[in-house]
C-alpha cells in the first residue's frame, strides 16, 4: 500500500523556508522520511517573505490559479524550489504572505490572518487539479491548516480529485487555536449551519482549529501523553469536550529527531566527539562547557545541569527560580540558554550575578552553545508545566546527558524513570508540578551521580535509545493505511 499512497502535507512553515516552532522542524523532515518508505509525498505551503530573503530559487509551475476567499476567486501563482528533488511547493500572493513575519509582530497577530489562512487552505483544490495529484490522505497541521477537512465535507465533497480523500490533522499544540470574530464568518465560503456548537463556533467566535478537529477523519497529537491530556480541562484550553468526543479516532506520535544534526560521533559543534564504546570526549565537553559559562575550575567534579528553553511560565521557570537557591548551597552548577518573557530575563541575569562561576546564563539564542550543553551538561531539566512532545529530552539521552523532567506530555512517552536498584531506565521524572516535587527528582538524581558505575549505565541506557524519524514515519503510515482502507 505505501509504494502507491498519496499523501499532501499543508502546513504553513517547513525548515528550511520558514521557522517560528517545532511544527517546522516535523514538515521539514517527515515528508522525506515518508518517501523514503515509498510514499508519494507533496507538501503545500505559503511563500512567504522570509523564503525570498533566503535567496531560495524558485520555478513557477503554474500561474493565475484560482484560490478564494469567501465566495470571491483570488488568483495565486504556484512555485517549487529549482533545486534537488523536492516535494515542496509554495502558494504564492504577496497581499497575504509578502510580510517580514508569518503570523504577526511582538505587537499581535497580524489583522487578516483569517482572509490568509482561509484563502492558502482555498489553494488546495487549485492545486491537487493543477497536479492531477488525487491524495490519498491529506495530512493537515493546526489551525492555519484546519479549514481543509471542513471544506472537504462542505466544498469539495463532490470534486472527483478527492473522491477518495480521507484527512488527518495533527495538533502540535493546542494553545493556538484560530479564534476570530463571527462577523469574518462569510470570508469563509461556508454555509452558516457550519457555525454552530458542532461546527467552528466557540463561545460566538470563530475557532479554526476545532473545525478540524470536528471533521477531520482522524486526529492525532506529537505524543502519546499529551493526546491523554488535552481531553482534560486542566490541559484543553477550553476544547477538552470536542476532543473527548473524537477520542476514538484521537491518536499520539511521537515526533522523531534528526540525527545528522544531533549525534555526538559526528557533531561538528561540540568540542570532542564521543560514543558509547568510547566516553572520554563527553568531558572534554565539560571542561569546555565550564569555559563558555566562566564556570569555577574548582567545581569541576560537580554537576553541571543544563537547561535550554524558551524562558516561560509554560517550561516551568517558576518551579526553576523556586529551587535554584537550594541548588546553589549545594554546590553544583547550572547553565541556562534562552529567550523568552522579559521576567525572566531580569530574574536569571540577577541570579547569575549573585552566583559567579556557579550560574551561568546567557539570554540568546545560539546553536553552537546548545550543543555544547548537550554534549557537556550531564544533567538536562524540563520541569514543563506541559510539553506536547519536546525534542531536547531525546538530544540530551543521545549525548549522554540524564534529563529530569515533569511526568507530561512527551516527557511521559520518551523518558523511563530510573530504578538505581536495577540500574533501569533513562531520566528522573516528577509527577506534581511543584518546587518540592522537582527538588526531590534533582536531589535524587544528584545522589545518583555519585554513583560512577550507577551513572554510567544510566547514561548509556538513553544513548541506546532510538527516537529517529523512521519510527515516527513507520507509525504515520500505518495511521495512513488505517484511514484509506477504511478502518477508522
Amino acid at each position: 500500500m505505501a509504494e502507491n499512497l498519496k499523501v499532501l502535507f499543508v502546513v504553513s512553515e517547513a525548515v528550511p523556508y520558514a521557522k517560528t516552532g517545532g511544527l517546522a522542524d516535523v514538515a521539514g523532515t517527515l515528508p522525506y522520511a515518508l518517501k523514503e518508505l515509498g510514499a508519494d509525498v507533496r507538501v503545500l505551503m505559503p511563500y512567504y517573505g522570509q523564503i525570498k530573503q533566503k535567496d531560495i530559487r524558485v520555478v513557477t509551475l503554474a500561474e493565475d490559479l484560482e484560490g478564494r476567499l469567501g465566495e470571491a476567486p483570488l488568483p495565486f501563482d504556484l512555485l517549487t524550489p529549482a533545486e534537488g528533488d523536492t516535494p515542496f511547493y509554495f502558494v504564492a500572493r504577496d497581499e497575504f504572505f509578502e510580510r517580514s513575519q508569518l503570523y504577526g509582530t511582538p505587537k499581535g497577530d497580524y489583522f487578516d490572518n483569517l482572509e490568509r489562512f482561509s484563502f492558502f487552505c482555498s489553494a488546495v483544490l487549485p492545486f491537487c487539479k493543477e497536479l492531477t495529484f488525487k491524495p490519498d490522505i491529506i495530512h493537515c497541521h493546526d489551525w492555519q491548516a484546519s479549514l481543509v477537512p471542513v471544506y472537504l465535507k462542505y466544498r469539495w465533497m463532490f470534486e472527483p480529485v478527492f473522491a477518495a480523500t480521507k484527512s488527518l490533522l495533527t495538533i502540535h499544540n493546542l494553545a493556538y487555536q484560530g479564534l476570530f470574530p463571527r462577523e469574518k464568518f462569510p470570508l469563509l465560503g461556508l454555509p452558516w449551519m457550519a457555525f454552530s456548537i458542532n461546527g467552528l463556533e466557540y463561545y460566538d467566535k470563530i475557532n479554526l482549529l476545532k473545525g478540524g478537529i470536528v471533521f477531520a477523519d482522524a486526529v492525532n497529537t506529537v505524543s502519546r501523553g499529551y493526546s491523554q491530556e488535552i481531553q482534560t480541562p486542566e490541559y484543553g484550553y477550553g476544547l477538552e469536550g470536542v476532543l473527548k468526543h473524537r477520542r476514538e479516532v484521537l491518536f499520539g506520535i511521537v515526533n522523531g529527531v534528526n540525527y545528522e544534526d544531533w549525534n555526538p560521533e559526528t557533531d561538528p559543534l561540540i568540542a570532542a566527539n564521543f560514543s558509547p564504546q568510547d566516553l572520554k570526549g563527553k568531558a572534554k565537553n565539560k571542561t569546555a562547557l565550564m569555559e563558555a559559562y566562566n564556570l569555577d575550575k574548582k567545581l569541576a567534579k560537580a554537576p553541571i545541569l543544563g537547561i535550554i528553553s524558551r524562558l516561560a511560565d509554560q517550561k516551568g521557570f517558576d518551579l526553576v527560580a523556586e529551587v535554584l537557591e537550594e541548588l546553589m548551597a549545594q554546590k553544583v552548577m547550572v547553565v541556562i540558554l534562552g529567550t523568552g518573557e522579559e521576567k525572566y530575563h531580569e530574574l536569571l541575569t540577577a541570579e547569575a550575578q549573585k552566583y559567579p562561576g556557579q550560574l551561568g546564563v546567557k539570554i540568546a539564542f545560539d546553536n553552537q552553545l546548545a550543543h555544547l550543553i548537550e554534549a557537556g551538561a550531564d544533567m538536562f531539566l524540563m520541569p514543563s508545566r506541559y510539553e506536547p512532545c519536546g525534542l531536547n529530552q531525546m538530544y540530551s539521552m543521545q549525548y549522554g546527558t540524564v534529563p529530569v523532567v515533569r511526568a507530561t506530555g512527551g516527557l511521559v512517552d520518551t523518558v523511563t524513570p530510573v530504578d538505581p536498584a536495577k540500574g533501569a531506565g533513562t531520566g528522573f521524572v516528577f509527577t506534581e508540578y511543584s518546587a518540592e516535587a522537582f527538588l526531590e527528582a534533582l536531589n535524587k538524581a544528584i545522589e545518583a551521580y555519585q554513583n560512577k558505575k550507577l551513572w554510567k549505565k544510566i547514561m548509556l541506557n538513553g544513548m541506546a535509545q532510538d527516537f529517529s524519524w523512521s519510527a515516527s514515519a513507520r507509525a504515520y503510515l500505518k495511521l495512513y493505511e488505517q484511514l484509506a482502507a477504511g478502518e477508522i
